[in-house]
């Protein structure tokens, strides 16, 4: 007969890490959005090292149709970017951002957390409440914290949802301005507003250009 002890000991300890990571394979899977660490490990058996189950998670789906991947401070699983043909839908979406909207959220990508005073400078125009409201309708940029100047004005940064859209697991995987125009995504004249051009960090706004 089995002491109760041991009983009650083998009721807290993890399981084995093979089903730790069908356990989280299972959530990333079932899941609409990307899921947090913390609330993966809400989920799974006390004891579970979700951190390492969802590295070797990760390794396990190299190379495969579907990959796991790491959004901000979440994780997802998405189809790997070469078959992304596979699931473009035969619509035409006539909605695009303005050159103004464009620019802003390329200013911010870049430069965060950014004021608006911040971006006007750096556009050379005002930013308008509208475009602010479209880039936060989209949910690709948020408030950030207020800065620590006169006014303590807001600040703005981008989102995980901007970071899962373009296939990016922080902002600091953006390509910079050399990949760019390798890649055929830049002209080799600076968009208006002069910290567009070579020494602006490459804060080009033609990286978000719609299809």
């Amino acid at each position: 007969m089995q002491d109760p002890e041991e009983i009650e000991q083998s009721l807290f300890e993890a399981p084995p890490m093979a089903e730790q990571e069908r356990m989280c394979e299972a959530v990333l899977f079932a899941s609409a959005d990307p899921v947090s660490v913390r609330d993966l490990e809400a989920r799974l058996p006390h004891g579970s090292d979700v951190p390492q189950a969802l590295t070797l998670l990760q390794k396990r789906y190299e190379g495969r149709g579907v990959r796991v991947v790491k959004v901000g401070d979440t994780w997802a699983m998405r189809t790997a970017p070469d078959l992304g043909f596979l699931m473009q839908k035969e619509t035409v979406e006539t909605r695009k951002l303005s050159r103004a909207a464009i620019e802003t959220l390329a200013i911010i990508a870049y430069h965060q957390p950014a004021t608006r005073a911040e971006i006007e400078e750096i556009r050379g125009v005002s930013v308008s409440r509208g475009t602010i409201d479209q880039l936060l309708g989209l949910e690709w940029i948020r408030l950030g914290r207020r800065k620590m100047t006169p006014g303590r004005p807001v600040t703005f940064v981008v989102t995980p949802v901007f970071l899962d859209h373009f296939g990016l697991e922080t902002a600091r995987d953006l390509p910079g301005l050399k990949e760019l125009r390798a890649a055929g995504l830049l002209e080799n004249r600076p968009p208006p507003g002069e910290a567009f051009g070579e020494d602006a960090d490459d804060s080009q706004p033609e990286l978000f250009e719609e299809d």
